[in-house]
């Protein structure tokens, strides 16, 4: 038999007949599937220790637990379903859960219903049948100041190839596997991707919402192709967990939306996460936020440096002012950080004066703070006890001259807690940039678990203390850095403020990272720095802007050194974000070049509203250029800068034709009205 779970938006289709329940199809609410059957996949994989798989492969699907798996009961309600299934070998009760939001999350419970235990060493989040290969799979690199590098490929030409003949029927045991390790969740990888169905407008999209390890895999099995997404693993991250009836698990939670094509796809992503974000009125001031690091001051801040700063961002209309690293270092600050208090001789009359200037100026001062980590010089390497630090077999784990937090300790905790109050307290900080340059490794093993669960259960206590923090202090905003954009996820970001998107220092370089960044954030989280140099030329000086508008704009850069000119082109600019700020939380992204590929010459990106659109075209060649967009039938005006320059814009039919006779790298944002004839043509 078939079953119709309907959300707002989406469709899902079960099967249930004498074997495991599987999820047929996920569809956009008025394209139901048919519940035909098409694959055989369940919709929960689970192995354990005694349990594996039939046949052996590298892959997580076809478990010996997943094939016995047989229905129980569902329950569901107006915005929950809840499928539990039971294997009576083992006594393994599992429930797949679904809440409606924008697009559905899910995740899997599993305990055990007789006596024993039972070691986990998988359990899948959830896996769709999709009963062929074919479709492109858009998937996500990601690296330290290389961000959001966007790829589209074949399924087939991703480790699926066809093998089957006449004479031979099965196919590959191999799989297109994605997988991040350790406590950089973004560290290499995306956890978002999109599926693009060859044959019909039909897109599947997901993102795994963990601050840790997770993985996901598009394969193919006798029945059909399959998607599966989950947290972490014994073979990709040495993860397992004893469960009992007294002792149950949680897997971490993914997101599916369904959609007609790719920005359709990422439009439903959008809407998702503003779903899932746990909002609080501070978050509705979205402040344009001033930061001394970026091709500044470069983590030396001083009182003689920072107090014309300071007046230079007031005057460029900054609503909060961050002074980022070495606020606190009287020397080499890298292998001794941890007791966050203010240097003494960077600031001679104590940090006060510095933070009396901000917000004598009308802004809130904000400081960077890199809180999960220990020095391995810092004295409170030997005040806090060793089960304070993520360690392996009795040894802290040391990266790059840094001890690692275990939050699961109350000594971390309380160290942390009491920093952050007496900041708060004493200095009056409105924003924290919560940065993080180390990670963890596979994860702690004390208590004897595997080191996988210890950083899960670790991970989890990092979102439990993010909320304290922010429950102690209601009127703090917080953002989330991690070398840039290494640690860009939702159960991160469902939490706090703004997203870094890069620490990359070259503007032309950051215009793909700009471009592509809401493919995985919100356009109202994506910080994008924006670092004006003086006596650049007036086209590069416009790019670091640029680079700033469609997003949250992270500005920067030594204004109080700038011309006249100079200054009211970053004037101007602030303004122009304002206006999208004003309406950006009802904007979706578009693409109408595709996402953009690292060294392409013309990158565009622009997000949509519902009467007008913002378009931002970078052209990044030294000689002039021309581009066709399918963006016809709109009325097109200026946005920034005011005048177009060496610009043209022409709209005819279907297409709108882009002009530069610049012999520069240069950049424009536009505003498209609504479309007044004809079809719109977005990628």
């Amino acid at each position: 038999m078939t079953f119709h779970w309907q959300t707002a938006d989406l469709t899902l289709t079960f099967c249930f007949d004498d074997g495991p329940v599987r999820l047929d199809s996920i569809r956009p609410r008025d394209e139901p599937g048919d519940g035909s059957g098409t694959t055989d996949q369940p919709l929960v994989e689970v192995s354990a220790l005694g349990h594996g798989r039939s046949p052996s492969t590298f892959r997580h699907v076809e478990t010996t637990i997943g094939k016995r798996l047989r229905y129980q009961r569902h329950e569901q309600s107006a915005d929950m379903l809840r499928i539990v299934q039971h294997d009576d070998v083992t006594g393994l009760e599992v429930i797949s859960c679904f809440r409606a939001l924008a697009g559905v999350q899910t995740w899997t419970e599993a305990t055990l219903t007789g006596a024993g235990r039972l070691e986990l060493d998988f359990l899948s989040s959830a896996v769709i049948g999709l009963g062929s290969v074919d479709f492109d799979l858009l998937a996500g690199d990601n690296d330290w100041m290389a961000e959001s590098r966007w790829s589209r490929s074949p399924l087939r030409s991703t480790g699926l190839p066809d093998i089957r003949t006449a004479v031979h029927r099965p196919p590959p045991r191999t799989r297109r596997a994605v997988t991040c390790n350790g406590s950089w969740s973004t560290g290499e990888r995306l956890p978002t991707g999109v599926l693009l169905a060859h044959d019909e407008p039909y897109s599947l999209g997901w993102q795994i919402e963990h601050n840790g390890p997770w993985h996901y895999e598009v394969g193919e099995t006798r029945q059909g192709g399959y998607l599966l997404l989950s947290g972490p693993t014994d073979a990709e991250h040495q993860w397992t967990t004893s469960i009992s009836a007294d002792d149950s698990f949680s897997t971490v939670p993914v997101s599916l939306v369904a959609g007609r094509g790719q920005d359709d796809a990422f439009a439903a992503l959008t809407r998702q996460r503003r779903a899932l974000r746990r909002r609080r009125p501070v978050d509705d001031r979205l402040p344009v936020v001033f930061n001394d690091y970026m091709n500044t001051l470069m983590g030396d801040p001083t009182t003689a440096k920072l107090l014309p700063l300071i007046d230079a961002a007031a005057d460029a209309g900054a609503d909060y002012f961050c002074i980022d690293a070495g606020w606190y270092a009287e020397g080499d600050w890298w292998s001794t950080v941890g007791a966050w208090q203010p240097s003494a001789t960077r600031f001679p009359n104590g940090l006060g004066e510095v933070i009396d200037r901000i917000r004598d100026r009308g802004m809130v001062p904000g400081l960077w703070l890199e809180p999960e980590v220990i020095g391995v010089d810092s004295p409170l390497a030997r005040e806090l006890p060793d089960e304070a630090f993520i360690s392996r077999r009795g040894v802290r784990y040391a990266e790059s001259g840094r001890y690692l937090l275990d939050l699961r300790s109350a000594a971390a905790r309380d160290h942390l807690d009491s920093t952050v109050d007496r900041l708060v307290a004493e200095y009056g900080i409105g924003f924290f940039k919560l940065d993080y340059n180390t990670m963890t490794g596979p994860g702690s093993d004390l208590g004897g678990k595997s080191p996988g669960q210890g950083l899960l259960e670790h991970n989890r206590a990092h979102l439990d203390w993010l909320d304290g923090v922010q429950a102690r202090h209601p009127e703090l905003l917080l953002e989330n850095c991690g070398s840039g954009a290494l640690r860009m996820d939702y159960a991160l970001l469902s939490r706090l403020h703004l997203q870094s998107t890069s620490d990359q220092q070259d503007p032309l370089l950051y215009a793909p990272i700009a471009a592509a960044a809401a493919a995985s954030v919100l356009p109202e989280q994506a910080g994008h720095w924006a670092y004006p140099e003086t006596s650049t030329s007036t086209e590069r000086f416009t790019v670091s802007l640029v680079n700033g508008i469609l997003g949250r704009m992270y500005l920067s850069g030594y204004l109080n050194r700038m011309t006249t000119d100079e200054l009211d082109l970053v004037r101007a600019a602030v303004s122009a974000h304002r206006q999208v700020l004003a309406q950006i939380e009802e904007l979706t992204p578009f693409w109408p070049l595709g996402l953009p590929g690292w060294t392409d010459e013309w990158v565009a990106f622009g997000l949509a509203g519902a009467t007008s659109s913002y378009l931002t075209l970078w052209h990044r060649a030294a000689t002039p250029g021309r581009l066709d967009l399918p963006l016809g039938g709109r009325t097109v005006e200026n946005f920034f800068p005011a005048q177009p320059g060496d610009w043209t814009y022409t709209s005819t039919g279907q297409m709108l034709t882009v002009t530069t006779s610049s012999c520069e790298p240069s950049a424009r944002v536009i505003e498209l009205g609504a479309v007044i004839r004809g079809e719109e043509g977005r990628g």
